[in-house]
């Protein structure tokens, strides 16, 4: 960290190719898209893109067509899928790119086989079947229509269905048997209408790594790859050979002594029970610190595993010390790779009553991030 930037985000791109690596191995022989959506989930997705072909992910895939893009224009040529789209979206563009359209409807095959008339390609498509996660994806009930619908524009040359896919839910064994058994069906009505995709892909992280029957011929591998436990059952990553990605911390900028008593603090949340000393971290929720951890996350500190005391505020917090010794400049990691003694992503999630996922994710901008390995 500089004197500019007393707070950071180291990424640690050989643990994103490691991990990748293992997770690689652990699916095999089905293949590995690296997700890199919403930047990587916070991590650069243009770096963890490069780390994660370079661990053996053979597809990449993004949320929005921007996403995918962006890879694109950095160079990156590895296969693509774009699967969430705006109601309006122009697929001409992504299509001259040779990006894979995730599609999960009737007016979406019509609008990206026009597109791809007008542009003289032709459109690579997934169709999405939702099989009971209730969001987007075709309903099982239109499945029939669409399937023959895209026949039709393979036939005529304007697109070619490369893939078909769903999303479990992850909620037990029965509710994701429900799900597999409405994949196969759809699976079986695609190929009735004269379909031949060479990608079935249903699991993401979870039911890759715990259901052998859901792998296919694609697994996509999202909060793993930054060594994240895609499980909320306290299970870590060290349990599954993982490594964490993105360490965050911040400098001490300030220290002061209070007396018992004191209160800390907007509204005085916590006061002190005892003489103490405080050391103020310049982190908050302006850089994507959850306020909802307010007295309950913990930093390490000198040493030690130290609770954050008072309320999180937009640009700094506090952490009580005790009558450790600390100083301005000293080091306060939030969370990392609990094998240094850190806490993990997980453990700020329980903090906040969320999941890793999104602790790592909603890092903000005014964090920077520093590389380290791989290509950086």
């Amino acid at each position: 960290m500089t004197a500019a930037s007393f707070r950071e985000a180291v990424i640690d791109l050989d643990a994103v190719t490691a991990n990748v690596r293992t997770l690689a191995l652990r699916v095999a022989p089905a293949r590995a898209m690296a997700v890199v959506k919403a930047d990587a989930y916070g991590h650069g997705a243009v770096p963890v893109a490069r780390a994660a072909l370079a661990g053996g992910a053979s597809w990449l895939g993004t949320a929005d067509l921007g996403e995918a893009l962006a890879l694109r224009a950095a160079g990156i040529e590895a296969p693509v899928l774009a699967w969430l789209h705006d109601p309006g979206a122009d697929f001409t563009e992504a299509i001259g790119a040779g990006i894979d359209l995730g599609l999960s409807s009737a007016e979406q095959l019509r609008r990206a086989a026009a597109d791809a008339r007008a542009a003289g390609r032709v459109a690579l498509v997934h169709l999405k079947i939702d099989s009971g996660l209730s969001r987007n994806g075709v309903p099982a009930d239109e499945w029939a229509g669409v399937v023959a619908l895209a026949a039709e524009l393979e036939r005529e040359g304007s697109l070619r269905v490369r893939g078909v896919f769903s999303h479990l839910a992850n909620t037990s064994p029965d509710a994701d048997d429900a799900q597999l058994a409405v994949f196969e069906r759809a699976l079986a009505e695609a190929s009735a209408a004269g379909l031949d995709p060479e990608l079935r892909h249903i699991a993401s992280t979870a039911a890759a790594l715990s259901r052998p029957d859901a792998r296919y011929d694609l697994v996509r591998l999202g909060i793993a790859c930054y060594g994240i436990p895609p499980y909320c059952d306290g299970t870590t990553s060290a349990e599954l050979g993982l490594v964490p990605v993105m360490t965050l911390r911040g400098r001490v900028a300030a220290v002061r002594r209070i007396a018992a008593g004191d209160g800390v603090s907007y509204g005085h949340t916590w006061r002190a029970e005892r003489p103490t000393t405080l050391a103020l971290v310049p982190l908050g929720y302006a850089d994507g610190v959850p306020r909802q951890a307010s007295g309950r996350g913990e930093v390490l500190l000198g040493g030690a595993r130290r609770r954050i005391v008072g309320r999180i505020a937009m640009d700094q917090f506090l952490v009580d010390v005790g009558d450790d010794p600390v100083e301005v400049g000293d080091e306060a990691v939030l969370f990392g790779d609990p094998a240094t003694g850190a806490p993990s992503a997980d453990d700020w999630g329980d903090a906040a009553d969320t999941i890793g996922y999104e602790i790592v994710t909603r890092i903000g901008p005014r964090v920077p991030r520093r590389y380290v390995g791989g290509a950086a």
